[in-house]
């Protein structure tokens, strides 16, 4: 680049400005550590009344409305009329047993939600120490000193001691639409507590507000219950979104399942008394029937499922704020992902550095040791253009150069900031206005967008090329350009714009922000999968393209910028979303109308946004996805998800999870369809062909004792499958229960009815004692389940490469069942209250050998169950 002459200016002083006292706010060190937890303590957490949590009294209450226990206790009433107290206390135990089994899970699940909730409860910027602290929204205390930047939700009600452009919508409480201006209270702190909203509250900020604009420093003076919002009684976490789709689907077939085993078991019960004539074992026949029938494991497979997968999810780094986007994780076809901090570092560091002289730009290296004086006045303006406290990367690294390369004196600690001008869509650059003290002079610094800032200094059409030019080269090698201005401002009647001013360009910095490590290999792994990956960013095109080559993110046939995007219609724009991968130059609202675009084209959507108004495209996208290091709070409330390291490799893995969880889901739900089918054939055709019962109340709770944990532990345990991430995206309109998926059940439950009824019926012809036969087929019916679980663990793997997938909570499951089993066809006391007779060899091997020959039947259908589950409602 050509050379200029070095600049040798002075370090910017306003004229005739005397150093200004510092902000209120900076002379305070806030609250100590010490006295904040004094004031938790005394006054309490800073949160709202909440619903009372579900306690374990509480839960067992809710256990015991359980159609299944209400069953049981039927029965053990059965029996006590009966006189058969061994058999009613067998069952009592029994109830407890499930009812002990049930807590534990619902416990656990409770855990899991409660450790989510802290971890998504709100965030607050406070001053304590003298330092700066990030801290839970409920630990703010009255008397805390909280920062408020844009995007931020207000944690507590509080008096302003700063504020800069300041705007809140405060429609929560008050109804209005419009943001409402704040400004600071004059001369600090003032006294007393705050007055309602929209009464002379011009100084006063309130909890639940959002910040849209500007930031500020406040005082809190009143929190949780004491709070606006808390005399209101308003609480954001009391609306109920209603059921997911997935909760309402398996709703509906539970009532049909229920509907149906009731129905079946009434009409056993009088089938039974009018044949046999004995009405309270016709009450235990239907009892044990309806037990049999009733698939009360739906709903608890899925509450576990969805707390356990949001656990899951928050292990990865990512939180869930609607279960709704673990079902669609798996269905996504497009993730759309910004590019810095999520496929870069966000590590930025100056890496070149190219002052404007005469039309002409002379450049410097961050590998040179000194920062030639040329430079100085281009850093000292590009750092007066970021925020004091800076929170983006991009301004973080203007500030570590400013400390090691820059003189102290061009720095400016004790300057003060007098008005703020932020990025528009209109004009992408950062303007700030600085006064020394009387507010008569001030010097006006901006940065932002080379091609904007070239505007705004109103350059020549040759040097603005010039300018362009210098841009585009800087960018293709993958770094981010800024361009830095500077112009002067007299009083305080400032312009409604920046391009009010008479601007002067000082030149153009360059940042370099690495490629995060995994962030390729992620990538080729969606591609694998069938997802596209889509890079969306304000970044210059180069700069992009740069990027999009490093992550192996194919960019062809071009970059589309959001200028681009404003001159298509929605059908045009539709057309090229399908071909366009990587979006430069993208405004908010670009955002959105790409995710509308993808939306109308079938394709399932997945987004990440950080800021206030990428809220409507994180709302509009099938899977919103929040940035949590750099997110605003309006973003991370408009998100399903929240990635708490804002890494894209952490979407990738949540993407598998969701996959893993929809499988084992629809797993978990098979297997209990499917071991219904032999169970309810068992209870159900000995009462319509006359045979000696199989099945009494106690065998029912038996069993039970098996399915509730496999279902709900051992399948939600089960490991991911080997080309899990190499299938592509599963139709989002595809229900949990297709009608392939409930034929293959009933094709795998048949086999098993089959095979068992045939052996209790032969057992029973060749002579045997009821007992025995009773016995060898409940043996037989449980190895043939456990024959089922292993076959339910993939639906398309064959046993050996299943039984080699370790899976620690299956075999501990059917190492307890076997032990179990054992000990209740061993002991003689618990073969009679089983009524069972002791086994002969005979008997135990043909039990052995049917087990077997079930699992070895269900593993050879496998074929079979993959030609039923591929077909589709439509095709052949």
């Amino acid at each position: 680049m050509p050379a200029s002459g070095p600049s040798n200016r002075p370090p910017l002083t306003p004229p005739d400005a005397p150093v200004a006292a510092q902000e209120p706010a900076r002379r305070s060190g806030g609250l100590s550590g010490r006295e904040a937890a004094r004031r938790l303590r005394d006054e309490g957490p800073n949160a709202l009344p909440q619903a009372a949590r579900r306690t374990t009294w509480r839960i067992a209450a809710e256990v015991a409305r359980e159609p299944m226990l209400q069953l049981l206790a039927a029965a053990v009433v059965v029996y006590l009329v009966l006189g058969d107290r061994a058999e009613a206390a067998m069952l009592l135990g029994f109830v407890a047993l499930i009812v002990a089994i049930t807590l534990i899970q619902e416990r656990r699940t409770e855990r899991v939600l409660e450790a989510l909730r802290d971890l998504t409860s709100p965030r607050a910027m406070v001053l304590r120490d003298g330092r700066h602290q990030r801290i839970a929204g409920p630990e703010v205390v009255r008397g805390d000193v909280i920062v408020l930047k844009e995007g931020d939700r207000v944690p507590a009600d509080a008096w302003l001691l700063s504020a800069n452009d300041l705007s809140i919508d405060e429609s929560l409480l008050t109804g209005e639409a419009l943001p409402v201006a704040r400004v600071a209270a004059p001369g600090g702190l003032a006294p007393g507590a705050p007055t309602r909203p929209g009464a002379n509250a011009a100084s006063q900020v309130f909890a639940g507000t959002l910040v849209v604009g500007g930031q500020g420093v406040g005082c809190v003076t009143a929190t949780g219950r004491n709070s606006e919002i808390g005399r209101i009684g308003l609480t954001l976490g009391g609306l109920d979104p209603g059921p997911t789709p997935l909760h309402a689907q398996t709703r509906r077939l539970v009532r049909v399942f229920s509907a149906l085993g009731l129905g079946v078991s009434l009409l056993a019960t009088l089938l039974y008394a009018l044949t046999r004539g004995d009405w309270l074992a016709a009450a235990l026949a239907g009892i044990t029937l309806a037990m049999s029938m009733l698939p009360q494991e739906f709903l608890l497979i899925l509450t576990v499922f969805m707390a356990t997968g949001a656990w899951r999810l928050s292990r990865q780094r990512v939180l869930t704020r609607r279960s709704a986007a673990i079902e669609a994780l798996g269905a996504a076809t497009v993730l759309c992902t910004d590019k810095t901090g999520t496929l870069t570092l966000n590590r930025m560091s100056i890496a070149e550095l190219h002052a404007w002289h005469a039309g002409a730009l002379r450049g410097w290296s961050a590998a040179q040791d000194d920062l030639p004086a040329a430079f100085h006045e281009l850093v000292e303006v590009a750092l007066l253009a970021s925020e004091r406290e800076p929170f983006d990367a991009m301004e973080k690294a203007l500030h570590e150069l400013a400390r090691s390369r820059l003189p102290e004196a061009r720095r400016h600690p004790d300057w003060r900031l007098v008005h703020e001008y932020p990025l528009t869509a209109e004009l992408p650059a950062m303007t700030h206005v600085w006064s020394a003290g009387d507010d008569a002079h001030g010097i006006v610094a901006t940065k932002g967008a080379p091609e904007a800032v070239g505007r705004l200094c109103r350059l020549p059409a040759q040097e603005l090329q010039a300018l362009r030019t210098a841009a585009q080269t800087l960018a293709e090698r993958g770094q981010r350009v800024l361009a830095v201005a500077r112009a002067e401002s007299v009083g305080t009647a400032w312009p409604e714009s920046p391009l009010g001013f008479q601007w002067s360009l000082l030149g153009l910095v360059a940042l370099a922000d690495p490629l995060r490590p995994g962030v390729a290999p992620a990538v080729q792994e969606c591609r694998q999968a069938g997802i596209r990956v889509v890079m969306i960013t304000g970044d210059h095109p180069g700069t992009a393209q740069a990027i999009a080559r490093q992550a192996g993110i194919d960019s062809a046939p071009a970059v589309m910028t959001g200028a681009d995007i404003a001159t298509l219609d929605e059908a045009a724009l539709r057309q090229c979303v399908a071909r366009t991968t990587v979006f430069a130059r993208v405004l908010p609202e670009h955002k959105l109308r790409i995710v509308q675009a993808l939306r109308a084209r079938g394709e399932v959507v997945a987004m990440t946004g950080d800021g206030v108004n990428d809220a409507p495209s994180l709302k509009a996208a099938h899977i919103g996805i929040a940035m949590g290091e750099r997110g605003t709070d309006v973003a991370r409330e408009a998100a399903a998800l929240v990635l708490l390291d804002d890494d894209f490799g952490s979407i990738v893995k949540a993407v598998r999870l969701g996959r893993r969880i929809h499988d084992n889901l629809r797993k978990a739900m098979s297997f209990v369809l499917a071991v219904h089918v032999p169970i309810a054939g068992l209870a159900l055709l000995p009462l319509l062909l006359g045979w000696p019962v199989l099945f009494l109340p106690v065998h029912i709770a038996f069993l039970e004792l098996v399915i509730d944990p496999v279902c709900s532990i051992v399948f939600e345990a089960e490991p991911e499958e080997e080309d899990l991430m190499r299938r592509p995206p599963r139709p989002v309109e595809e229900p949990l229960f297709s009608l392939g998926a409930m034929a293959w059940s009933l094709l795998q439950g048949g086999c098993v009815l089959l095979a068992v009824a045939g052996l209790y019926m032969g057992l029973l012809r060749t002579g045997i004692a009821e007992g025995e036969a009773r016995a060898s087929a409940f043996l037989a019916l449980v190895l043939a389940d456990f024959g089922l679980i292993l076959a339910c663990r993939s639906f398309r793997a064959r046993l050996g490469p299943t039984l080699r997938r370790p899976n620690q909570a299956l075999w501990l499951m059917l190492g307890l069942t076997t032990a179990l089993l054992a000990v209740v066809l061993g002991l003689p006391a618990m073969r009679g209250m089983f009524h069972f007779a002791a086994l002969q060899p005979a008997s135990l091997v043909t039990a052995l050998a049917l087990g077997l020959s079930v699992l070895l039947l269900l593993d050879g259908l496998k074929p079979v169950g993959e030609r039923i589950l591929a077909r589709r409602p439509g095709k052949g």
